[in-house]
């Protein structure tokens, strides 16, 4: 019988339905549980929310003020209290292609009990948690950030006291991955030689060598075997603190061949803008201010995803979308929520050096 945390993990994740998401979205980063069970006074459950939920609301264009039982899943898997730890992966296994690590515990008359999750179940066993491949784009030339870049490859410039490269393999090393290819180009020697085979960074390396420059999905037709599972593919001059776990869980709960990440550009117009007919004035906004979801150089691809990226031939991961999305194929965009800078301009730079060590850890030299 599993009993343990099963207390704790309910109580961090507990909130009433009518809360704002807002609020909730905070409720969820503070509970590390990556869910939000929804109850009534008495324990009754009302729906779940997970990061996904929060995701496609962002997407949607959600009011944020909105309560949060709106954007709910009214009708989450969950399990029957007392139950066995078999019992609980089977049922989490029968739903596993939509990516359920979290199951609610329920009595008879549907209260909440506790909250079980994979993590808490997988800790008896001896286990690598995420086996999918990481490629990191890391040849640029970085010709905005000269003269820095004259004699060493952007990923190599150092925020934070160590090479921006450094801090990205060391992040996905700490959210579980350990398999990573590097595509270089640019004084490839500098990044081969800081990081050789990975080891000493808890990571199994191998490098794609680029002849000349191949885009972001041209570099991938490199790969020397196609990967078994979803992998990643993110620029390398890339600082976030985005949860690859929930971006690999949401590329799976949309059944994608390719889910592209995206950030919220909000770009607002200097003037009154006049909305005319002939010479009629219809309508005046005075400054109006327009969001659009813009790229952010984070992908999750399917192996078959490769079967459309050329060989020898410079393609990018935007060409790459088109075909795919050209030819029928299933691709989603994950909103991004967490931190985010592209250092690829010198204000850049300068920005991810004053904000390193309020997201990662500083490094003294």
């Amino acid at each position: 019988m599993i009993t343990e945390a099963l207390r704790k993990n309910f109580t961090a994740s507990r909130v009433q339905p009518d809360i704002s998401i807002k609020k909730a979205l905070e409720y969820l980063d503070q509970s590390g549980t990556g869910i939000l069970i929804l109850c009534e006074a008495d324990d009754t459950l009302a729906g779940v929310v997970t990061d996904g939920n929060v995701r496609r609301a962002m997407l949607k264009g959600v009011d944020f003020n909105n309560e949060i039982r709106s954007i709910c899943t009214t009708n989450p898997v969950v399990g029957h209290y007392p139950i066995s730890r078999a019992k609980a992966l089977e049922i989490m296994d029968r739903s596993r292609e939509f990516t359920v690590n979290h199951l609610p515990l329920v009595d008879d008359s549907n209260k909440v009990i506790g909250l079980l999750l994979r993590t808490d179940l997988n800790r008896y066993e001896d286990f690598r948690a995420y086996p999918n491949p990481i490629v990191l784009m890391a040849g640029g030339i970085g010709s905005r950030l000269r003269p820095l870049t004259q004699e060493c490859p952007k990923p190599m410039l150092k925020v934070g006291g160590k090479p921006i490269l450094e801090t990205i393999i060391e992040n996905f090393v700490e959210q579980g991955f350990f398999r990573f290819y590097l595509a270089v180009n640019y004084k490839s020697h500098i990044i081969e030689d800081h990081f050789g085979d990975g080891k000493a960074f808890g990571a199994q390396i191998t490098y794609l060598r680029e002849k000349e420059r191949m885009g972001t999905a041209g570099a991938l037709s490199l790969l020397p075997a196609r990967p078994e599972v979803s992998f990643i593919v993110m620029n390398g001059d890339l600082l976030t603190k985005v949860n690859f776990p929930q971006l690999i869980d949401f590329h799976r709960e949309n059944r994608a061949e390719a889910t592209m990440c995206v950030r919220q550009y909000d770009m607002q117009v200097p003037y009154g803008v006049v909305k005319v007919q002939g010479q009629r004035v219809l309508s005046l906004e005075e400054k109006p201010l327009h969001s659009f979801f813009v790229n952010a150089g984070i992908y999750v691809l399917e192996p078959d995803a490769l079967d459309y990226t050329p060989h020898n031939t410079f393609h990018d991961m935007t060409d790459l979308f088109h075909t795919l999305v050209q030819k029928g194929h299933s691709t989603a965009a994950f909103p991004i929520r967490e931190y985010w800078i592209d250092v690829g301009r010198m204000s850049d730079y300068e920005r991810a050096n004053g904000e390193f060590c309020q997201y990662f850890v500083w490094k003294n030299e």
